[in-house]
């Protein structure tokens, strides 16, 4: 099956789901996670449509984004070690995965520098999993609280993985505790403008997260199958 066909059939996998969840599909952005193609797959990408690109370290991402630039919105997804700050600030739009204080002042520090705003995820682990990175619900709070001294930095979701379930109907429970932190978020007020964006679903599961409110899908292996 080509990447158009590909992308088709989740297209409509996309549509249904949002029609059982009474959502506008407007409301969704598919991240084409492109960190395991080569530059010619990624241009396909761009062709088929989809303009958001995810990517999870500098080094496979850096001929891609050199040749590409601005013709995508690029999407940082995966962890991001304190000292790689430099290689993602001014060339990412987005990053997924700010989980510490320590990154947090780090992605502002260098933000500051090029005078950037950054638009950040912060990464909760719903699940509990010790293989995952991410703030327990209970840090949660108290972070957000934190980046209020942090500028730069401009909080616009939350993001989780759930666990690859055999079932994707078992990971309803993550994607429900994700969507309810964020509506506590927005009913505390704890910075000064409301918190939009869920980045949560894949490949797996991105029907459930949808059903669960995701504003944004992280899908690779779905659209490269072949």
């Amino acid at each position: 099956m080509s990447l158009k066909e590909q992308i088709s059939r989740v297209e409509e996998r996309i549509q249904l789901a949002c029609k059982r969840a009474g959502r506008n599909r407007d409301d969704i952005q598919i991240i084409g996670v492109t960190k395991y193609v080569d530059l010619s797959c990624t241009r396909d990408v761009l062709k088929s449509g989809i303009h958001h690109l995810g990517e999870n370290r500098w080094q496979n991402a850096k001929e891609k984004w050199e040749e590409i630039g601005d013709e995508a919105t690029w999407h940082f997804i995966g962890h991001l070690q304190t000292n790689k700050t430099k290689d993602v600030v001014g060339r990412f739009a987005y990053i997924h995965s700010l989980d510490r204080i320590a990154l947090l002042q780090e992605l502002d520090k260098k933000a500051a520098q090029m005078n950037v705003t950054i638009q950040a995820f912060i990464q909760v682990n719903i699940s509990g999993e010790e293989s995952k990175y991410g703030l327990t619900p209970d840090q949660l709070f108290p972070f957000v609280t934190e980046t209020n001294l942090y500028p730069h930095v401009r909080i616009v979701g939350l993001m989780t993985m759930a666990p690859h379930e055999a079932n994707p109907e078992d990971t309803r429970p993550v994607f429900q505790g994700l969507r309810m932190l964020r509506d506590e978020l927005n009913e505390r007020a704890i910075i000064e403008h409301t918190i939009d964006h869920l980045s949560m679903g894949m490949s797996n599961d991105y029907e459930i997260a949808i059903e669960e409110g995701s504003t944004w899908l992280r899908l690779g292996s779905i659209l490269f199958a072949e």
